[in-house]
């Protein structure tokens, strides 16, 4: 392999560990460090930080090997759990730990490698999504007069909006839509997060799914807001009527 992998492994039967640890070998990994028990990995991988940690969900002791993933986890290195066993319940309480992934055990050297792999590309994934984010972040809360400007990732960049150019923020999911007159950028995020960019008194919550830009709006009809520029009719949700009308009142 072209960047050596360093792989902890956490497996409380010897025979087994050893079979995984040859195995990692073989296929060119580094095994880092071997342990039995929960509280030695969580001190491991804190001191050493591997790539990847292989844990046994079943382990004796205290705690389990989910506890340890708990742990881990916090640390930002990706757990892949190891298990003979299957069951709904056991599953249930791995999934809250978010695994990187499960090898069923007994298990083929393939399946190890495509699973490691997997977890390495998730992992290298979601980091740059998180650097990216906090990147955004930090110029919109670091800029001077920030809540004109905004700042998105397109097509690999970083464009500036004016906040002034802005129409209306739909949220969709994990995601949000910033919608000027041209163009629609797709950014991940909340709505919560996006009340906080933009200014208060320009913009408002009109709906759980909708912020608009107040001077835009040229109207209401039938529960809706109408927008400038033949934009899509915006619903009006109940709870923020009120509010709303108070704020058309004073424009």
């Amino acid at each position: 392999m072209s960047n050596t992998i360093n792989i902890l492994v956490v497996e409380d039967e010897s025979i087994v560990s050893k079979d995984i640890q040859n195995s990692l070998k073989k296929i060119g990994y580094n095994v880092i460090g071997s342990c039995n028990n929960a509280e030695e990995a969580i001190e491991i991988a804190t001191e050493l930080h591997p790539d990847v940690v292989l844990m046994d969900i079943m382990l004796k002791g205290t705690l389990t090997g989910i506890d340890a993933a708990d742990k881990i986890k916090l640390l930002n290195i990706p757990v892949i759990f190891l298990t003979a066993y299957a069951d709904e319940a056991t599953l249930a309480k791995a999934k809250v730990t978010e695994p990187y992934g499960y090898i069923l055990k007994p298990f083929k050297e393939k399946d190890l490698n495509i699973s490691i792999e997997m977890a390495i590309h998730r992992h290298k994934k979601l980091t740059e999504l998180r650097k990216e984010r906090d990147f955004l972040y930090s110029i919109v809360e670091n800029k001077e007069g920030a809540k004109d400007v905004l700042f998105v990732k397109s097509n690999s960049r970083l464009v500036k909006i004016n906040t002034k150019d802005i129409f209306f923020i739909e949220a969709l999911k994990d995601y949000v839509t910033i919608n000027t007159e041209l163009m629609r950028y797709t950014i991940h995020s909340t709505m919560k997060d996006i009340e906080k960019k933009v200014a208060p008194n320009e913009f408002m919550r009109v709906h759980r799914s909708f912020i608009v830009r107040v001077d835009k709006i040229v109207a209401i009809e039938n529960h809706n807001l109408i927008l400038e520029k033949d934009k899509k009719p915006i619903p009006i949700g109940g709870s923020y009527k009120d509010e709303l009308l108070q704020r058309l009142n004073m424009v």
